[in-house]
């Protein structure tokens, strides 16, 4: 019994002086963002605004990271949107509106009312209970005008827009039944884009290639799969394999615009294999 208690005091002391090691950094941090808030010329100029985009900038270099799997780009790419965390939050504090304190106890709130499964009696056996009771307090708790849609942010890319539309109507219960149900309706609407192609008329096939593209997105949530990251990987494929077709170009002392499509060929089907 004695052992167990040491054991369990141990185990104690090492996760209390973690956290104590994770709170003295973050409390670093918001001295460094206090400093340069007061004596970088840069820093002291920053509105919500004008960070905006370099947000958006250091989100998609965290995406890239994530993508190569690559963990210490990770971490630094982290550090690069804490920072703009933080950054918010100073400039919030300035203008009387909110802290650091009041946006991290501001998601613990969200996250504690959002998983009644755990915090609460609710029960939810699987991460697809767990999304559907999670957007149905999202739409309870805020009571949009607008909907089960209303908190889909406008600016996002539109192929991730379509997919966050599709989940959270199908959170509600407005979803095809399967798969294969989808994919039914992939291959009607390549049909009313083959028709729209002959018709000659760009507007008509353009909302057609969007009904295609839709339709997809939604083929794809129902097998598991997200549409951006399985595209991102195929760029990246093709960049890898359009790479070696420049690089065997350049060897016979070409360029690929000077060189037959049949010999391009070749080169890509020598990087398929490599």
């Amino acid at each position: 019994m004695l052992g167990g208690k040491f054991r369990n005091f141990i185990i104690f002391a090492v996760n209390l002086d973690i956290m104590e090691k994770k709170l003295e950094a973050t409390a670093r941090l918001i001295e460094v963002m206090n400093r340069l808030r007061v004596e970088c010329p840069w820093d002291r100029e920053q509105t919500i605004h004008s960070l905006r985009n370099n947000t958006i900038e250091e989100t998609f270099e965290l995406a890239d990271a994530i993508t190569a799997d690559d963990m210490e780009g990770i971490k630094e790419e982290l550090g690069d949107l804490f920072l703009h965390i933080v950054f918010y939050s100073k400039i919030g504090e300035e203008q009387g509106k909110f802290d650091l304190a009041d946006v991290a106890n501001g998601v613990c709130d969200k996250l504690i009312y959002r998983h009644p499964h755990v915090y609460g009696d609710v029960l939810a056996e699987s991460p697809e209970e767990v999304k559907q009771n999670w957007e149905a307090l999202k739409l309870r708790k805020k009571a949009r005008k607008s909907g089960v849609l209303g908190g889909v942010p406008r600016s996002l890319p539109a192929m991730v827009k379509a997919f966050r539309i599709s989940e959270k109507a199908a959170a509600v219960g407005f979803d095809w039944s399967s798969a294969a149900e989808v994919w039914d309706k992939v291959h009607e609407e390549i049909k009313e884009v083959e028709v729209e192609m002959q018709s000659g008329d760009k507007e008509k096939l353009e909302a057609e290639f969007g009904d295609l593209f839709f339709a997809l997105i939604n083929a794809c949530r129902k097998s598991g799969i997200d549409p951006e990251n399985a595209l991102e990987l195929t760029n990246k494929k093709f960049i890898s394999r359009f790479n070696h077709l420049e690089k065997r170009v350049a060897e016979q002392g070409k360029m690929v615009s000077e060189t037959p499509l049949d010999e391009l060929e070749s080169y890509w089907q020598e990087a398929k294999t490599n």
